[in-house]
């Protein structure tokens, strides 16, 4: 099994592409439907986007002056990543006009640590309820130094980005240290840009006055890597992820560990096996290199048929415990207060009709169906699609009795 290109990673990439004109390849992406918005979107502004071989995309950016700082509204609130547009814009055009970005609706995400830190660079900004509006008065972005007050992941891409091709140096005090942050920096210095301290929380870059089109290999996706590890946990089974780097995901990888599972990243990738019940275990979420609040819909699932009682903490997002009612259609056992859930084990699942309210809760769910009595029917596919390849098919190659319905 493959876990294939991040979308956390190449959302970012193909928006770092407008960073330089002509023609950029980046390989192992997704075929997600957020990569074909991604792609609408760069295409409205002027960029040409293809499929040029199986998980590869060709992106042609025009010289700047073809470059347009603007495109419709609906591709802007159709994701949240699609604010990472606006740095680039910024520092190739010296304007951006976009709607405010759309997404996954678990809670407030708001976007001031981008318009700061742009806004110390030189930007100006005219936003209002429904729109950003940004103007650069001087030539260039200017470099400045910006202390981030969270460690945001898309800010820290955005400002980043912006950085590159600004006047001096610039420094990113706590900056997020995702890999998918790395990897959108390893792009960046393939393309001529001047980055130093990737994979650490302060970044410095010396700004350059043109960079070149590149190929990138997209770094694998940890959270699709997860839920197939997940998947093989649920129904006592062993799942190897080929593509799968344990280095990104050692806090999970314990975890799972502390469940009882058996966890082997000897070889290519990593794979798990599970004991006949997995044991309880306490989770709680945090910026990179703890636990991603994206793993939580899934562990909060292998919990439910642990035995003994976990607390799951959510840390990051107040929202992002909407899919537990939704687990308890299934016979699941949660009681959440405020940023808590308390899972208490049972014994097993019963089949249901639920409905998935953003991308890891949807796929969480899928898998309670896998190990549910009878059968088990999940609404709103729409957003399994904008984070899963191909799910239903590749859990069928797994082994699960999984069809898709249209």
């Amino acid at each position: 099994m493959l876990a294939y290109g991040a979308k956390n990673a190449v959302l970012k990439e193909m928006a770092a592409c407008l960073l330089a004109s002509g023609t950029h390849r980046l390989r192992n992406v997704p075929e997600i439907t957020d990569v074909i918005v991604m792609g609408e979107l760069l295409e409205s502004l002027g960029c040409q986007v293809a499929r040029s071989g199986e998980h590869e995309l060709t992106i042609v950016v025009p010289r700047r002056e073809a470059l347009r700082p603007y495109a419709p509204a609906h591709l802007f609130e159709a994701m949240r990543a699609s604010i990472v547009i606006l740095g680039p814009l910024l520092a190739r055009c010296g304007e951006a006009h976009m709607a405010l970005p759309g997404g996954d609706d678990f809670g407030q995400r708001p976007i001031n640590f981008h318009t700061d830190g742009l806004s110390a660079m030189g930007a100006t900004f005219s936003n209002d309820r429904t729109s950003i509006n940004a103007t650069v008065a001087r030539p260039r972005l200017r470099a400045t130094r910006t202390t981030l007050e969270y460690p945001s992941h898309t800010a820290t891409d955005n400002l980043m980005m912006a950085a590159v091709l600004a006047e001096g140096r610039s420094v990113i005090d706590n900056a997020a240290r995702e890999p998918e942050v790395e990897d959108l920096g390893r792009q960046l210095l393939a393309m001529g840009a001047r980055i130093e301290g990737l994979g650490t929380s302060r970044l410095t870059i010396d700004g350059v006055e043109e960079l070149h089109p590149a190929e990138h290999t997209v770094v694998a996706d940890r959270v699709v890597t997860a839920t197939y590890l997940a998947a093989g946990l649920i129904t006592k089974g062993r799942v190897r992820v080929l593509d799968a780097r344990a280095e990104h995901m050692e806090m999970l990888l314990r975890k799972l560990v502390a469940m009882g599972a058996d966890v082997d990243v000897r070889g290519d990738g990593v794979a798990v096996s599970g004991p006949h019940r997995l044991r309880a275990c306490d989770v709680a979420t945090l910026p990179y290199p703890g636990v991603a609040t994206d793993y939580k819909p899934l562990l909060t699932t292998v919990l439910c048929l642990a035995e003994g009682v976990s607390v799951v903490t959510e840390n990051l997002f107040v929202g992002r415990f909407r899919y537990v009612d939704e687990l308890g259609r299934l016979g699941a056992r949660i009681t959440t207060e405020g940023h808590h859930a308390v899972v208490r084990g049972v014994e097993n699942f019963v089949g249901a009709s639920v409905h998935a309210t953003d991308i890891r809760a949807g796929a969480a769910l899928v898998l309670a169906g896998l190990v549910a009595e009878g059968a088990t029917t999940v609404h709103g596919l729409e957003h399994l699609d904008r984070g899963y390849d191909h799910f239903a098919a590749r859990l069928r190659a797994l082994g699960a009795h999984v069809e898709r319905e249209s």
